[in-house]
Order: structure tokens, then sequence, then C-alpha cells
């Protein structure tokens, strides 16, 4: 050994090493020896990944700071659309981890997409050594910052179930089958929370420290269906690098969601029963079958009964998904939660984008509860985000909201609304004789609610 190289390993040896773990993921082995040979010099624990269908798995098993994240994975596609998919996938799953997209020089804008996303910050390939020590310490003190703050800032309600008589019966039935392993099949709207149900049923489950998998089935195409949700084996097709496991065996012990399950074609839908009725699986390429313990939450906005009676969908997957039926009504048939619903959802924003404390104004909070919100809870929070963004004076108005766009017919129609809301409203109350607790409930009502409705529209006994 020379004596520079000597001073060197002293150097090393003698080098405080930061305790952080990082995980880099990326297709390219050589990538993969190069960044691990900078970052274990200081940092204290870098694990690599060849294979991204293994991202959650390591997550769940390690406390990762930082990632660093390849943007491309498949032969042919460098568009960084996996990449963007991947980011929302461990931002969900550890919002606490900082990412660093890697992509080659000329695929600047869609890392600055990935920014957008979620992403902390982006280096191009090939990289320069110091550069990327600065950007990953940078990534490791920020993800530092991130923990501490969850860790001091007080629990806030996860979930927001809400008073109307249709939500609160959902939510009902949904922490009497958590503790079960029944299968089941929630069904609703675009956007009226089916993911959140299904991660409340999780939460509150005996299975709730084991992996909620998430698998949107309208976005998976014929190509992939298998090898996503089965998994295959190294050489089962071209690009089959490694033996790779599916979405049912990552969620092993814990929770499956398959949204969207209506869109699934039929001869799809075959495969799908199989590994449901057998528990268990078999890998694209392989033969033995794999034992599976898995909780089955499936959703969709489909009438499921109807595509069963137009041979749309198998009559037997539909009764082995459907051993409880939970219905997720429209905001537009909760108007009472539709206040607290959006007060929920902007304070969840506020700490999202940590800003100080903004609030409606009372046009912005009339305006909300006349809107008739066609895309749900999902459109109610994409137009409380853009207010964040845009509101000044920390106060939320009608053209931050972009409720003003309401169409001059739907504002036209408000007084022919009003006499449909009193003629309904007097003929319950005249069915229940005029209980006023029995008629609020089957209204959807608080019995406040119906007492100024009442008062609105001079409705007396």
């Amino acid at each position: 050994m020379s004596e520079n190289e000597q001073y060197l390993s002293k150097s090393e040896q003698s080098m405080k090493k930061t305790q952080a773990t990082i995980l880099v993921i990326d297709d390219q082995e050589d990538i993969l020896f190069a960044s691990k040979m900078v970052l274990k010099k200081h940092f204290e624990t870098i694990h690599t990944l060849n294979n991204p269908k293994n991202i959650l798995d390591t997550l769940s098993g390690n406390q990762i700071d930082v990632v660093l994240l390849d943007m491309n994975y498949r032969i042919g596609f460098e568009d960084g659309r996996e990449g963007i998919y991947l980011l929302k996938e461990i931002k969900t799953f550890s919002p606490q981890t900082s990412v660093i997209l890697m992509t080659a020089f000329g695929k600047v804008e869609t890392a600055v997409e990935g920014l957008k996303a979620g992403a902390l910050d982006y280096i191009l390939k090939p990289w320069d050594n110091e550069k990327l020590l600065s950007i990953v310490k940078t990534a490791v003190e920020e993800s530092r910052k991130e923990k501490k703050k969850a860790s001091k800032a007080p629990k806030k309600e996860s979930f927001f179930i809400g008073n109307s008589s249709s939500i609160q019966k959902a939510y009902s039935l949904a922490e009497k089958v958590a503790k079960t392993d029944a299968n089941v099949l929630i069904l609703g709207e675009n956007g009226t929370g089916k993911y959140v149900l299904a991660n409340y049923i999780h939460q509150n489950s005996n299975r709730n420290a084991q992996p909620f998998v998430h698998v949107d089935l309208g976005s998976l195409n014929d190509n992939i269906f298998e090898s996503e949700l089965f998994g295959y084996a190294k050489g089962a097709f071209t690009d089959a690098k490694n033996d790779t496991p599916g979405r049912f065996e990552l969620a092993q012990n814990g929770t499956i969601f398959l949204d969207e399950i209506g869109n699934v074609p039929l001869h799809l839908q075959a495969k799908l029963l199989q590994v449901i009725q057998n528990k268990s699986v078999t890998r694209l390429g392989e033969a033995k079958p794999r034992q599976l313990d898995v909780r089955i939450i499936t959703a969709t906005n489909i009438d499921l009964k109807q595509e069963v009676n137009h041979k749309n969908f198998r009559e037997d997957l539909y009764y082995r998904i459907n051993t409880m039926e939970i219905l997720l009504p429209p905001l537009r048939e909760q108007r009472q939660d539709i206040i607290p619903m959006a007060e929920f959802l902007l304070d969840r924003i506020i700490e999202k984008y940590d800003r100080e404390e903004i609030v409606f104004d009372n046009n912005a909070l009339s305006q909300m509860e006349k809107h008739s919100w066609n895309g749900n809870i999902r459109e109610m929070e994409n137009r409380i985000e853009r207010a964040v963004i845009l509101c000044e004076n920390n106060t939320i108005t009608v053209s931050d909201l972009d409720l003003d766009t309401i169409s001059k017919a739907e504002n036209n129609d408000d007084l022919h609304l009003s006499d449909i809301e009193k003629s309904t409203i007097e003929k319950v109350l005249q069915k229940n004789n005029f209980n006023i607790s029995k008629s609020a409930e089957e209204l959807g009502l608080s019995r406040a609610s119906l007492y100024r409705r009442m008062e609105k529209y001079k409705i007396d006994n």
C-alpha cells in the first residue's frame, strides 16, 4: 500500500459518518455501485435496489431517510412516468422520507414535474460527486426536520366522518367489519372517499401494523395486469431480469385494496377469482403457488349487479368480493357536512404547505353550500388546495375557489330547487306526523338543520 493510499484509508476511518439510511433505486448496476461507493463514506447505511417493485417492501422494513430514485426502468420508455408514479407511492407510504430524482440530461422538465409532486430535488446523470453529497446531506436534514415536526405536532384526526345519517351508516358498517377478515366491496361515485374508507377499515383492523397496498386496476392494461398483481420469475418475459413479487405478495398479512374492480376485463376476472378463491398466487414463469394471508377490499363506481346481469362481470367473482357491501353517498347528499368537511380539508392543506391560519370568507362558505360538487370530496379538496395557494390576506374567497364559474343555469335554478326542497320536507314531516327526529333522519339532516329549514320555508305543525 502506498503512502497516499495509507493516508486516505486512515482519513476515511477517522471521518465521522452521518447516522442516516439512504436507499438508491436504479436498474443499472453500475449506477448502484458508483453511488454506494460515494455515499458509504459519509452515511451509515446504504441500501440499493435494481427493481422498483420492491420499494414498499424495503420501506416497510427499514427507516429510510432519503431515496435516490431513477425515473425510467422499462426499455423504450423514457418519459419519466414510472418515476413520478413511484415518487407518489413513496411519499404516500413514508411522507417524511426525502426523495431525490435521478435523471439524464435533457429530461429536466420531467424532474421539475417531480418536484411539484413532492420530490425534494433532482440530480443529473452522470453526477458530480460533491454535488451528489451536498444534495443528499440537505435531504437528510430535511427528512429529520419532517420527522421532528411530525412527532411534535398534535395528532390530527386522519378521517372525517361527518354527521349525515348515510355517511354515519357507512362508517358504522366499516367499523364492525374491520375486526373481521370479511371481503368488503365499497360502492360510490368518483371522489366520494373510497380509498379513505378502505384505509379506515385497515387502520381499525388487527392487520393495521402490516402493509396496506393500493392497486388502481383501472390504470393497469392487459399486458401488465398479471405481472403487476401476481409477480413474475426471472426470465418469464423479455424484461424480467429478477424474481419479483406482485402486489398480492407485498400485501402479505395486511390488506390489499383493489380499486376500480369494475373495469377488469372478463378474461382477467377469472384469474383474479382464482387467487381470491384459492388464497394463493402463482408468479408468471413459475408452477408452484404461494400461499396468501391477505384481507381483500375492492371498490367501484359501477353498478356491478347490472354488469352481472349484462354478463360483463362474473357472478361468482361478485359474490366472492361482496361479503359486506358499503355504499358511500355523494357529497351533494350530505349538505350538513359540506362546511365541516371543507374546514377539515383546509386544516390538512394548511399543514401540508406549512401556512399560517387561513379562513373562508362568508360568501365562500355560502357558495360552497350551494355548489353541486359533481366531483365530490376530490373536487372540494382540489378547489381548496388551489385557493390556499392563491388567496391573499389569509382569507379564501369565492374567486379563489373558482366557484364564481358556476353556470348561470345552476344559479337560476335556485328558486326551483328551493320549491322542491320545501315540498320534500313537508311530505316527510307529514308522513312522520311531524316527528322531528324521524323526519331529520330520513332527510339526512340534523334536528337543528331541519328546524332552520322549517323556519326558512315557514313550515309549522
